[in-house]
């Protein structure tokens, strides 16, 4: 039952070119945003589409196979962990964003 903590499966459309980091450190990092899109009925009967955007982070071997792999508008199913970051901005306020750090992914289209 460990392995079904902070699991995340999305498939979307990739948003953007991958933006692909070599660390100082030596280990390659990948950030691309994705798209997902869900259709339902409003109370009138009207078909409402909502998208939302993922920023997904890869590391290591992952990183390097999305920088290859992965193109603006290619359909792709990810598995990965919600990771949760905060900062204090030049306003003095918090702000708030996720990611999901990719542990596999596979193109779709």
């Amino acid at each position: 039952m460990n392995n079904l903590r902070n699991k995340v499966q999305l498939i979307g459309n990739v948003g953007e070119e991958v933006e692909y980091l070599q660390l100082s450190n030596g280990k390659p990092m990948a950030r691309v945003p994705i798209a997902t899109k869900e259709i339902q009925q409003n109370a009138h009967g009207e078909k409402v589409v909502e998208i939302q955007w993922h920023h997904l982070v890869g590391w290591g071997d992952t990183a390097d196979f999305m920088n290859v792999l992965l193109k603006k508008g290619k359909e792709v199913a990810i598995q990965g962990k919600l990771k949760h970051h905060s900062y204090k901005g030049d306003d003095g306020k918090y702000r708030f964003y996720s990611e999901v750090i990719v542990s596999e992914f596979m193109l779709l289209s």
